[in-house]
């Protein structure tokens, strides 16, 4: 993707369901620290601002420690975690000697050499990077099944509705947050079913015994039913208890992604799947998708089940972790995203006149590269149908056929990304010079003035990379033509689930939209738009009155005026810039619809809030927020 955006975090769990001692003679006693190090590792896509990891063990006596927790915002986090946990392995080997490989001397002496691990990275989509907002997050207690442990990959969009209700429930929360607001309420509920079992038992058994009973019978599912209900958002939480109970939940229409594996020796879970089949070494058949508005509860004794949380919704799983997110070695992420390349073949066509002889063929790094293999298959797909009918209608040569069969499209690598520079700064003035840095060209391969570029990307959120670098540094090979092509469609509407895309006035595609209102003197609907809107706050259910603003025109009509807008002032070349269709998005991603960015159909009323909210902040001038 040309223009960067921070999103989805990811999570990583793995529960060990046989005795320490188990792991400890079949692989050594570092075998779970190194599983979830890959897991986590293999996942570093997810979010480079942070990580943390969590370890609890599982029945130790009081007075000894339980809870591990590293959390970092080094530059690599996740090495520095797995470093700072091996040297306390390696002291622990070199102090212990032969006491090492010894179970109960290991937990009582060695931090993160417990049963459940919890791993988390993190993107900062909101709000400063430090410490204090790097998962996974503790909530303690002197009752070991109280303490609670979370992490998660979410977003809620009625975090004010779930800050009342925790000040109702007579808790007075912090900060009005959602990672704050969520982990308080499912603890509040936890608190609760301890309690409830403790009345349950307090007249037949002592403290002591009713502790451990309580750490056997705790109801997980009823605990999660109660807490998840007024959740609304796109969510995949992990949690884990002090006593050894661990659960991840997902929300009702599946919005983000998580995967289990489980054996007799493990359960496993992941945001992706690439990175279980990488660490465990199975079949992707035998990873399995956590069900939309289901939960994984593993309890202490290790035994686990998918039981149903909140009422399932249609499936909506989000579209961008397929195009962009998601690890591309994903064998499914790998052909749709071929897919997404392939389908955008009659559209590439006509913008060159079908002139492939004097087209060169492109794409921007890295992960337009998959799309890129796709067009290219298609367009040769489309060659050989016109050979077949050249040489049955024509009867060629056998020079002339040599010449026919020997045509390729010309595919060079024209775009080349600087891995180590990076647009972080965040004011505009400097920004807007980093970004024209961060690409490279390659040069003298274009015949000036005759050939077109056609140069592939994933997605177009800004437009800000391709007019202040990509398109200049194009334009300076002097081709006829520029054709830019978004294997993504014109993203029109914020995400509120999870995705860094909430500033609706950020989008060229909205930025297109208002122009062209302008243009035909229909600008007075943007005073429409606003009024509805101001007058929809508060309301559970309501409309995107932003979707009304570009009904009056095509795609087309869009993309046409995206081309003007991105297009730098000095540019010599023609400009055109094409969008994949919605109808094609959902040919080559069938299975996972959530296409709010693009179509405005948010799969909970919270979406249609946020996104009519976002619209009321652009008008009056507010750069903030819109949930």
């Amino acid at each position: 993707m040309s223009d960067q955006i921070l999103h989805e975090c990811g999570i990583a769990m793995i529960r060990l369901r046989k005795p320490l001692s188990y792991y400890i003679e079949k692989y050594g006693p570092l075998y779970a620290m190194n599983k979830m190090y890959i897991l986590m590792e293999k996942q570093h896509n997810r979010g480079q601002d942070g990580a943390g990891v969590a370890n609890i063990k599982i029945d130790v006596e009081s007075g000894h420690r339980y809870i591990s927790r590293y959390r970092s915002i080094k530059a690599q986090p996740v090495a520095h975690l797995f470093k700072k946990i091996g040297k306390k392995f390696k002291k622990a080997q070199k102090e212990g000697k032969d006491k090492f490989k010894n179970e109960r001397w290991l937990k009582e002496n060695v931090a993160f050499s417990g049963e459940i691990w919890l791993g988390h990275l993190r993107y900062g989509t909101h709000g400063q990077n430090s410490i204090e907002n790097v998962h996974p997050f503790l909530r303690q207690n002197n009752w070991r099944s109280r303490n609670l442990v979370m992490a998660g990959n979410f977003n809620m969009t009625n975090v004010d509705e779930l800050f009342d209700l925790l000040v109702d429930l007579g808790q007075h929360p912090k900060e009005k947050v959602d990672t704050v607001t969520v982990m308080e309420k499912i603890g509040h509920f936890l608190d609760e079913e301890v309690q409830g079992l403790f009345e349950k038992y307090k007249d037949q058994f002592s403290n002591r015994e009713i502790s451990d009973i309580i750490e056997n019978e705790l109801d997980i599912p009823r605990m999660l039913r109660r807490a998840c209900k007024d959740f609304d958002g796109g969510y995949t939480m992990a949690g884990m208890t002090g006593s050894g109970s661990s659960f991840v939940v997902r929300d009702p229409n599946g919005i983000r992604p998580a995967y289990f594996y489980a054996n007799d020796e493990v359960v496993v879970v992941a945001s992706e799947k690439p990175a279980i089949k990488t660490a465990f070494n199975v079949d992707y058949n035998q990873i399995e998708e956590i069900k939309p508005g289901h939960a994984l509860v593993i309890d202490k004794s290790g035994e686990y089940g998918q039981y149903a949380i909140v009422k399932s919704g249609e499936k909506k799983s989000c579209s961008f972790e397929r195009i962009y997110f998601s690890r591309g070695n994903d064998p499914d992420i790998y052909k749709e995203r071929k897919q997404l390349g392939r389908l955008l073949v009659p559209q590439v066509l006509r913008s060159i006149n079908f002139d492939i002889k004097n087209t060169v063929f492109s794409y921007i790094p890295n992960t337009a590269e998959t799309a890129f293999y796709g067009l290219m298959a298609g367009i040769e797909d489309y060659l050989i149908n016109k050979q077949k009918d050249i040489i049955i209608d024509q009867k060629p040569s056998v020079d002339s056929l040599e010449d026919i069969l020997s045509f390729r499209p010309r595919v060079e690598k024209l775009v080349l990304k600087d891995v180590k520079l990076r647009t972080f700064i965040t004011d505009d003035e400097h920004r807007d010079e980093m970004v024209a840095h961060v690409y490279d060209t390659t040069y003298e391969v274009i015949r000036k003035g005759i050939d077109t570029l056609v140069v592939i990307d994933d997605s177009i959120v800004r437009g800000t990379t391709l007019e202040k670098s990509i398109l200049k540094m194009l334009d300076r090979l002097e081709p006829k033509k520029i054709v830019v092509v978004s294997s993504a469609p014109q993203i029109r509407f914020p995400d509120c689930y999870g995705i860094d895309m909430s500033k609706m006035g950020e989008f060229v595609a909205f930025r297109a939209m208002i122009s062209l209102l302008k243009d035909h003197g229909k600008d007075y609907l943007l005073g429409e738009a606003y009024e509805k809107s101001i007058r929809a706050r508060g309301h559970q259910s309501q409309l995107n009155y932003v979707k009304q603003l570009y009904e009056p025109f095509t795609d087309d009509e869009i993309s046409a005026k995206i081309s003007e807008i991105v297009r730098p002032a000095d540019m010599k070349a023609e400009l055109e810039v094409i969008f994949q269709t919605v109808d094609n998005l959902h040919k080559a991603i069938p299975h996972h619809t959530g296409d709010w960015y693009f179509t405005g159909n948010y799969p909970t009323p919270g979406g249609m809030k946020v996104v009519n909210r976002s619209y009321v902040n652009y008008m009056e001038g507010k750069l903030v927020r819109a949930y």
